[in-house]
């Protein structure tokens, strides 16, 4: 693949942005290779993602953004962020004890799906450090107390660790703990967590049973990123399945899990595509 710059932005609507945009990447010799815009007609927000291949290209890459924040983040109040695609995200996982969506996120990873890296897997259990190394990826495992009392030493760990890898973004694939608001901060937006309903719905333990005893019709799974408010943050991905009167709990779980995996690749891989704008806690997800 040809090297690309990728421009997620977004500002208050006015007319000439996109020409404007589009005339400075053309007359710098660029090649606009994909473009795609959305306007929120309610808050009159204008919202774009552009990308164009680098190899004519007149501004040296090291320069793209300042360029761009000078001449037009100060004019339009744009909010931009700049990413190139051969730059590949960094992605930690975060896992417990149980293993589908750990075993679904480094099939696709292996399997070539996505241009990222996974430099490690971090948990609170040592149950998938057979996975980790069937992968050959390093496992590290902090055991958290039952009363919390050694959370923020452990997070301190956890969290130079993510530092010294030069991680990116981080994946909660079924992490049964919750992340401090010191670490979200550090991540804002680039925690992903997936979570076993639609939100809100079902809430505490056990949620395929509270479905089972309520005799729903449809199932579902929501992934979205994390926020110091707890399973309230920007939805990325939601997905339903039918079920009857037929199912039990058991089959419910094993529909679920499918469901978990399913819907968490699909949000990780909107992620890793540099498609996602965050914003008033929504998502705009850019085919």
């Amino acid at each position: 693949m040809k090297p690309t710059a990728i421009l997620l932005l977004h500002c208050p609507d006015k007319p000439g942005i996109i020409s404007e945009l589009t005339r400075f990447i053309t007359d710098n010799k660029g090649n606009i290779v994909y473009l795609d815009q959305y306007v929120d007609r309610v808050d009159s927000m204008f919202f774009m993602r552009i990308e164009w291949e680098l190899d004519n290209f007149l501004i040296p890459r090291d320069k793209i953004k300042e360029y761009i924040s000078t001449l037009y983040a100060q004019r339009y109040k744009m909010t931009f962020n700049l990413y190139f695609n051969d730059v590949k995200p960094r992605m930690a996982i975060f896992v417990s004890k149980m293993s589908h969506c750990l075993y679904d996120l480094l099939a696709r990873y292996k399997a070539g799906e996505w241009e990222v890296e996974i430099p490690c897997i971090v948990s609170n259990h040592e149950d998938l450090r057979y996975i980790a190394e069937q992968f050959d990826i390093p496992y590290h495992v902090w055991s958290i107390n039952k009363d919390h009392s050694n959370k923020a030493e452990v997070e301190k760990a956890e969290m130079e660790l993510l530092e010294k890898e030069n991680v990116t973004f981080i994946v909660l694939a079924r992490y049964m703990q919750i992340i401090s608001d010191d670490m979200i901060a550090s991540y804002p937006h680039h925690i992903i967590n997936i979570h076993h309903s639609f939100l809100p719905a079902f809430i505490g333990a056990k949620p395929y049973h509270q479905a089972y005893e309520r005799g729903v019709k449809i199932i579902g799974a929501t992934s979205h990123y994390v926020t110091a408010d707890l399973d309230a943050g920007p939805i990325i991905e939601q997905d339903v399945v039918r079920i009857t009167h037929k199912d039990t709990p058991d089959s419910l779980v094993l529909k679920g899990r499918d469901l978990e995996k399913i819907v968490l690749s699909r949000a990780v891989t909107k992620h890793i595509q540099r498609k996602i704008l965050t914003y008033k806690n929504k998502t705009i997800i850019f085919s």
